[in-house]
């Protein structure tokens, strides 16, 4: 079941959001060679207790995880596409790093995830990000009301695909509100003019994600979370929680 938000509660998603951008920018301004993916949460939790916010993150356990998520950002390296566990690991230069946060601040929600080169940077991984970037751009820009799902996941999937990349099979966006996954599901690839239609007060978070290698697959790492590309190719990751309103898309999570 899809809840259509009120303009009040867009304002309130608004606000949790921006709780979301504010540490997603603490994050990567932190990320530097020689800082561990635990300093990288540490930055972000301390975000969530100044806004007196809650993660919904933290202790989150879907039905494939072996054991509740154990930190507040999700940090994913190199060849990690989504859900890495913060871990001792200190970054190393030119290492590809995705981060993605939540926040519930009032009883709603916000959800994004961006991803950056730590020191020098490889052509191909800007190239991978900047792909990443311009597919959730594109997402956006058909989140528009009278479109449908669909429309949404064939202008990120055209984009990722002319890129030559590969996007990991199962895995989209989702509705988000009062909870941090809601109906409906956003696949980052389909067919246009497929699946419900687009109404004023939805919300979505939209999230490409690619796959350097231009394969589809992947494996779950020993921790259970960390998902990482079966060819040992590298992962971009962008997201932004977006309401539809009558005006256009707004990114309720702009930073």
């Amino acid at each position: 079941m899809v809840e259509l938000k009120t303009d009040v509660s867009i304002e309130a998603m608004y606000e949790a959001g921006q709780v979301v951008a504010r540490a997603l920018t603490a994050a990567q301004k932190a990320a530097d060679v020689g800082v561990s993916l635990l300093e990288l949460d540490e930055v972000a939790h301390d975000v969530l207790r100044e806004a007196g916010a809650t993660s919904p993150f933290l202790g989150y356990r879907p039905s494939f995880a072996p054991t509740p998520f154990p930190a507040v950002l999700c940090v994913s390296v190199n060849d990690a596409i989504v859900h890495g566990i913060p871990t001792p690991y200190r970054l190393r230069d030119g290492d590809l790093v995705s981060i993605d946060f939540g926040a519930e601040l009032g009883g709603w929600v916000g959800d994004s995830a961006l991803s950056f080169v730590v020191g020098t940077p490889r052509p191909a991984d800007l190239r991978l990000i900047e792909t990443a970037e311009r597919a959730l751009a594109a997402g956006i820009e058909a989140a528009v009301v009278g479109n449908r799902i669909g429309d949404i996941a064939h202008a990120i999937g055209t984009v990722c695909r002319a890129a030559g990349y590969g996007i990991p099979d199962g895995f989209g966006g989702h509705g988000i509100g009062r909870r941090m996954h809601e109906d409906p599901g956003v696949p980052n690839e389909g067919r246009p003019g497929r699946g419900m239609r687009l109404r004023h007060g939805m919300a979505l978070a939209i999230e490409p994600m690619v796959i350097a290698g231009g394969i589809d697959t992947f494996h779950p790492a020993p921790d259970g979370w960390t998902l990482k590309t079966d060819d040992g190719s590298r992962a971009a990751h962008a997201e932004h929680t977006v309401a539809i309103t009558d005006a256009g898309p707004r990114i309720l999570t702009a930073r």
